[in-house]
């Protein structure tokens, strides 16, 4: 069975993975709360991309030394298996309460003002934008050929930008062994130790 092909018998699949949390050296938050409960109510849903309770958990069943081991297949995943999402997000952020903030794009709606007027201060700054794409599920659930496609779409809008926020696109294959040292030691990229 592949996850990340979209083709998962749900919940036949949940099944089988939330039994493997079964094992003793398990101890992530997946397993303290992914109790029987609520596996049965949720390896039914699915999301409107196709993601299943089996794409969101896979990698924390498989991999039994995680300590989180849930990853949302898609942004609606956060509320169609909400029942388990939020119970472990509230655990690993040591909150009762999940307040969101609404996401929004416009710099103008900040109203933090300059923030190193002097200009002695702020050294760098960097922007990470990630899981941006319209209309494509994360991880779990993409297939090569969906990475493939958001690839091309985001070289072609990188190239869009001119002057200062023009840049160099380094594909991860294709890239020198410098380039790519490089890019470890200034955590653009994971080294080869992070699974």
């Amino acid at each position: 069975m592949s996850c990340c092909t979209g083709q998962v018998n749900n919940i036949k699949e949940a099944e089988r993975l939330a039994g493997l949390l079964n094992n003793n050296a398990c101890n992530s938050l997946l397993k303290k709360h992914l109790t029987k409960e609520r596996l049965d109510a949720l390896k039914k849903r699915k999301t409107k991309l196709g993601g299943q309770l089996a794409h969101c958990i896979v990698s924390g069943c498989l991999n039994l030394d995680s300590s989180v081991g849930i990853y949302a297949c898609d942004p609606e995943a956060y509320t169609t298996f909400s029942d388990l999402f939020d119970p472990i997000i509230k655990d690993y952020h040591k909150t009762d309460v999940l307040n969101h903030p609404k996401p929004y794009f416009g710099a103008d709606e900040l109203k933090c003002g300059n923030l190193d007027k002097s200009g002695t201060r702020i050294v760098s700054t960097r922007v990470r934008v990630a899981r941006s794409h319209n209309g494509f599920p994360f991880p779990p659930l993409l297939t090569v050929e969906k990475r493939l496609q958001m690839e091309r779409m985001t070289v072609a809008a990188l190239k869009l930008l001119k002057g200062e926020l023009a840049g160099t696109y380094y594909p991860l294959s294709g890239m020198s062994k410098e380039e790519e040292e490089k890019l470890v030691k200034d955590h653009f990229l994971f080294n080869d130790s992070n699974r």
